[in-house]
Order: C-alpha cells, then sequence, then structure tokens
C-alpha cells in the first residue's frame, strides 16, 4: 500500500474555514479569547457555588453540573480548532475523529436532558413550592443526574458503535470537527440504516427533552399568571436565564440534526454548530450571572472580601 492510500485509511482532512494565513490569524484570536472566556465564566461559577453554603441548593447544583458540561463541551473541539488554524494541513486520525464524534454525541445529549430537569426543578419551586423541599431533595438530584448520564449513554453512545462506517473517497470534511452529520457524508456503503438511527437519537435526546422544557414552562405561565404583580415579576426573572439559554441551544442544535439535510455541502452544518459547541458554553455562564440576583449578590460580596483583604 503506497502512502497515499495509507494516508486515506488513517487520517482525515478537515477542510475548516480559510486557507489564507491572516484570516487563520484572526479566527484563531477570536476563539481562543472566546475559549478563555468560557473557562474562566464557568469555573468562577463553579468556585462561587462550592464556596457559598447559600448557593448549595438544587438549582446551584444543576447549575454547576451544566458548567462542567460546558467546559467538556467546547474543550472537545476548540483545541483541536486552533492548533488546525496554525497548520498547512490540519488532519485528524479516524480514532481521534471517532472518539470527537461520541465525545461530542454524548455532552450534547447530557446537556440537553440536563436543562430538561434544570426546567422540571423551575417547574416544580414555582408551582409547587410547598412540596418543592421534599420532591426535589438531594437524593432526587443525584438520581436525576445518574439518569441523565446513563441515559445519554444508552440512547447515543450504544447504537453508534453498533453502527461502524466504513469511509471512502474523497478523505475531505468540510467542517472544523469530525461531526456525525458530516462523517456519514464519507461512506462508502447505504447509509439510511445509519440515518434512521441519527434521527431517533436526535429525537430522543433533542425534540423529547425540548418539548418536556416547554410543558415545563407552559405550567409555570400558568402559574406565575396567578401570582401577584411583584412575585409574579420574581418569579419569570428566575426563569429568563433558562429560556434564553434553552432557545440558543436547542433551536441551533434542531436546525442541524432535525433539519433538512444536504448533500451538496456541509456549510450549514459547520457554521450552525459554533453556536451550540463554541457560543452556548461561553454564553452560559454569562446569562446566569447576569439575570441572576443571587450569584451577582455572591459575586460582589466574593469581590468585597478579596478588596477587604488586600487593605
Amino acid at each position: 500500500m503506497n502512502r497515499r492510500n495509507l494516508t486515506i485509511d488513517t487520517e482525515l482532512v478537515l477542510l475548516g474555514f480559510s486557507n489564507v494565513l491572516i484570516t487563520n490569524i484572526f479566527l484563531s484570536f477570536i476563539f481562543s479569547l472566546i475559549y478563555i472566556v468560557t473557562i474562566f465564566g464557568n469555573c468562577f461559577i463553579l468556585c462561587i457555588v462550592f464556596i457559598n453554603a447559600r448557593l448549595h441548593i438544587p438549582m446551584y447544583f444543576f447549575i454547576s453540573i451544566l458548567s462542567l458540561v460546558d467546559l467538556c463541551n467546547i474543550s472537545s473541539a476548540v483545541p483541536k480548532l486552533l492548533m488546525d488554524l496554525f497548520s498547512g494541513h490540519p488532519t485528524i486520525s479516524l480514532f481521534g475523529c471517532a472518539i470527537q464524534i461520541y465525545v461530542l454525541l454524548l455532552i450534547g445529549s447530557t446537556e440537553c436532558l440536563l436543562l430538561a430537569v434544570m426546567a422540571y426543578d423551575r417547574y416544580l419551586a414555582i408551582c409547587h413550592p410547598l412540596h418543592y423541599p421534599v420532591l426535589m431533595k438531594w437524593s432526587v438530584c443525584y438520581g436525576l443526574t445518574a439518569f441523565v448520564c446513563i441515559f445519554s449513554l444508552v440512547t447515543v453512545i450504544l447504537p453508534s458503535l453498533a453502527m461502524p462506517l466504513k469511509l471512502c473517497y474523497p478523505n475531505q470534511i468540510n467542517h472544523f470537527m469530525c461531526e456525525v452529520l458530516v462523517v456519514i457524508k464519507l461512506a462508502c456503503s447505504d447509509t439510511s440504516d445509519n440515518e434512521i438511527v441519527i434521527f431517533a437519537m436526535s429525537f430522543l435526546s433533542l425534540f423529547f427533552p425540548f418539548v418536556l422544557i416547554l410543558v415545563s414552562y407552559v405550567c409555570i405561565i400558568s402559574t406565575v399568571l396567578k401570582i401577584r404583580t411583584a412575585g409574579r415579576s420574581k418569579a419569570f426573572s428566575t426563569c429568563t436565564s433558562h429560556i434564553t439559554v434553552v432557545a440558543l441551544y436547542f433551536g441551533t442544535g434542531m436546525v442541524t440534526y432535525l433539519g433538512p439535510s444536504s448533500d451538496v455541502s456541509s456549510n450549514q452544518e459547520k457554521y450552525v454548530s459554533i453556536f451550540y459547541v463554541i457560543i452556548s458554553p461561553m454564553l452560559n455562564p454569562l446569562i446566569y450571572s447576569l439575570n441572576n440576583r443571587e450569584v451577582k449578590k455572591n459575586v460582589s460580596n466574593f469581590i468585597f472580601k478579596l478588596n477587604s483583604r488586600q487593605i
């Protein structure tokens, strides 16, 4: 087997965004800045929740889990993207590509289900406040978290492992990472069964949680409208951040996985995936910090204590 065929059998070429050096330098600066802000923001949320006993409640427990998931989400793609932007021939091994696909699928499914669990938590807190301490006790929180992880593993990873793909010419991916919908276009054989499995996976891990979230917020809005004006404003403010995250993450995810597929170009998948893999993990801590009075209050107290110690 000659070197050319060996390379095609063991590596895939990531076309990325551009071959122009100036453009790649600019993109590397932007993505580096986003990555730094994401790491700092999510780690800061984790620290604030960990050190403050007042935030040791189910709501902030799930926010902490979301921050961990976001850190894994952006780290699964951006470090490799930054290296490729400076590479003259960005490639990824078949093994590395498979690992990236499985990690992205697992993290994506986990985040969708976690957002549904967070919506359920807000539903109980607003619609059943008197029963909330019993219905959402710590054993239930841990059980829901374990369910999210196990369900994601069973519905996403196991079906993918059971249906491996044999890739053919060309060995180029019009993407900056290994996205399953793009890689499947390189398959030699018929992929109709794989597409059915992907649709079923997307329904269970994307559309089904989205429906649960909608039902939760219909109940929340119905309950909030019965509250007095002052209490109504406070209740709505606690849900604003969650609705923003859901709209951004599920909207872009459903466009990619439940929208019409394109056999000609994967430009749509490439640019839309930036939002749920890179932008959303950066915005989540900012959204929760800016729209959450308790978090802002604790951040202010934390900064005040640091200044006091310096003085």
